[in-house]
């Protein structure tokens, strides 16, 4: 469940089934006079959309209580709820919700068509915050599979170290204390800093220092691991592998940021 906001009204987001559903409740904050969803429901155009948009992706839609419906839109005296419509016909487009984050809620296709009925301004601006969520959350499933990815090549770089510097008579205790320092041979190379004197120069944060690099800075560090176990390896001492990775840090984040900001401009 997330917020966002459109001019000034704060609109929740939240997944349902697997697709995007945004809150009608939040939504008509933002529009002059006293409304309610049922005002907006009632409407003949807004049932025929509706219904269309059920044909297309709910098989399971009940059209002969939909038709009964559709029938009495337009008479004064009709009114409907969202919880009575969705019963009768089994709709799936809309989402009456109880409890704490409670409200109606409504699928992101008849939620924008919600939106132009508040009006046409409001509209663009949810389409608009609408799809730089939709980029951060892209943004942050990269930044996650890129974050796996290090911590998988990670497990090979330990595998290497086991194999070629850890002596099988050394306890639990001093095997992690090999393993962390070089660790920080690879936070050096790439961030200039061991992880204690990051933690120590940002006591406020949670996690370390990978958790908040870069998606770049990821990519980079994957690689880092791999090339480092191959020095292992290789039996390179550890100050020379220091210095060839940071060599190649600062030559793959420099290819890497060129290549971004390539696709920036593009």
């Amino acid at each position: 469940m997330t917020k966002i906001k459109v001019q000034d009204t704060e609109v929740t987001v939240t997944r349902i089934n697997g697709e995007d559903y945004i809150c009608l409740t939040d939504m008509i904050r933002a529009k002059d006079g006293d409304f309610f969803v049922t005002d907006w429901l009632r409407n003949r155009n807004t049932l025929e959309f509706i219904g269309i948009w059920e044909k297309v992706y709910n098989p399971s839609f009940n059209y002969g209580e939909f038709a009964t419906i559709k029938s009495q839109a337009g008479l004064n005296r009709f009114k409907i709820s969202v919880k009575e419509f969705v019963e009768r016909t089994n709709a799936i487009s809309l989402q009456a919700k109880a409890g704490r984050y409670g409200g109606t809620y409504a699928h992101k296709d008849i939620a924008f068509e919600f939106a132009m009925w508040i009006s046409p301004e409001f509209k663009i601006y949810i389409v608009k915050e609408f799809q730089r969520l939709k980029e951060e959350e892209l943004k942050q499933l990269g930044w996650s599979a890129k974050r796996e990815l290090s911590k998988i090549n990670y497990r090979i770089h330990t595998d290497a170290i086991k194999r070629n510097i850890i002596p099988e008579e050394v306890t639990p205790q001093q095997a992690s204390i090999i393993y962390a320092n070089e660790a920080d041979v690879l936070n050096v190379a790439m961030f200039g800093m061991t992880a204690k004197q990051w933690r120590e120069a940002n006591a406020d944060k949670k996690g370390n220092i990978r958790d908040y690099a870069t998606i770049n800075e990821l990519i980079c560090l994957s690689n880092m691991e791999n090339l480092n176990a191959v020095f292992i390896d290789q039996g390179l001492p550890q100050s020379e592998r220091l210095i060839k990775l940071n060599q190649i840090a600062i030559q793959q984040m420099k290819v890497l940021e060129d290549n971004q900001s390539r696709n920036l401009l593009q």
